[in-house]
């Protein structure tokens, strides 16, 4: 997985900026560029910095050789100071826990649940109004080729320094997992990034796609167990990349008013500019960049328990753990 969506994102790369150069050169000559060299808008290449946030500080590795394809990360809710990641596909069902040195805290099993392409985690409310729940994306589809979609969602564990002794050969065993079924109403997407909202618990994709606009669906709480969800279409974004919409993860602040989302080469945030304003105009809102430094395959972003900085992982074994301070 690490290989092709590291020689994925090259070629897609390499693309824009032949791209880029055609346009130039058309410009330079007066002719009038081809439908594809429209389809890259120059706004979208001029990468403003966001001064919201200080500059990218790398404060630890993660330490677990387990954890070799970190696709998500959200800070524990029963734990304050603590943090959830998950590999990849082509790991099983197991969440792993550490803290802000990168220290391995815990591995459980998530019971009930199957691993088939787990791409992002999350936080959020659930059934019981004294839990934390953990929300578990497996909504990967790299060939578009699946009908539907699943979500688990299990009472956050709550960690204790004895469970840094588990291992994935003898991990702790969580609560039992609910699946949530989710399909798309109008085709088949991949999606890397899940979020949920703090407060209400509504929950969100937002597909992966490149050179075009990533789409954001929606499925309304209280999410159905017993039957499948087919989520609402609710807005298409605008990101401020060569790239186009790759968008790989997501995570909604703790008060419920910002959203963060990265890609291979950095992060945005979306602001509600008035915190009572209803959650969804948020989409409306324009990304701004978020500069997160050197990730090999960077695919996990979330906000630390407090709101005021975000944390960033990436693929591949002793991953950086990359802290931005809100100023």
């Amino acid at each position: 997985m690490f290989a092709r969506n590291a020689l994925l994102t090259a070629i897609i790369l390499a693309t824009c900026l032949c791209v880029l150069g055609f346009q130039r050169w058309s410009s330079w000559r007066g002719a009038k560029p081809s439908q594809s060299a429209q389809a890259i808008n120059p706004e979208k290449t001029a990468i403003t910095a966001n001064d919201s946030y200080g500059p990218p500080v790398k404060i630890a590795s993660l330490k677990n050789r387990a954890v070799n394809e970190s696709s998500g990360i959200v800070a524990s809710r029963t734990t304050p100071g603590l943090y959830w990641t998950h590999n990849d596909s082509g790991d099983g069902p197991f969440i792993y826990a550490f803290d802000i040195h990168g220290v391995h805290r815990g591995v459980w099993r998530v019971t009930g649940a199957e691993a088939h392409d787990w791409e992002s985690i999350s936080m959020g409310p659930g059934p019981e109004s004294n839990k934390n729940y953990l929300y578990i994306g497996d909504i990967g589809d790299n060939d578009a080729r699946r009908s539907s979609i699943e979500v688990y969602r299990v009472a956050e564990p709550t960690i204790t320094a004895g469970d840094s002794s588990s291992t994935k050969s003898k991990p702790r065993l969580s609560e039992p997992a609910e699946l949530i079924r989710l399909r798309y109403p109008d085709g088949k997407y991949d999606a890397e990034a899940l979020l949920v909202h703090p407060r209400t618990g509504n929950l969100y994709l937002v597909t992966k796609q490149a050179l075009a606009n990533p789409r954001v669906y929606k499925a309304t709480a209280p999410l159905k167990v017993t039957s499948q969800t087919t989520l609402e279409f609710i807005a298409e974004l605008s990101v401020p990349d060569l790239l186009g919409g790759m968008i790989t993860d997501g995570d909604v602040s703790p008060d419920g008013c910002r959203v963060a989302l990265c890609d291979y080469l950095q992060g945005y945030e979306l602001v509600l500019p008035d915190c009572k304003s209803p959650f969804d105009t948020i989409w409306k809102q324009h990304l701004k960049p978020i500069t997160l430094g050197s990730r090999p395959q960077g695919e996990a972003i979330g906000y630390r328990l407090d709101g005021k900085a975000l944390l960033a992982t990436s693929e591949g074994s002793s991953a950086p753990l990359i802290q931005v301070v809100h100023r």
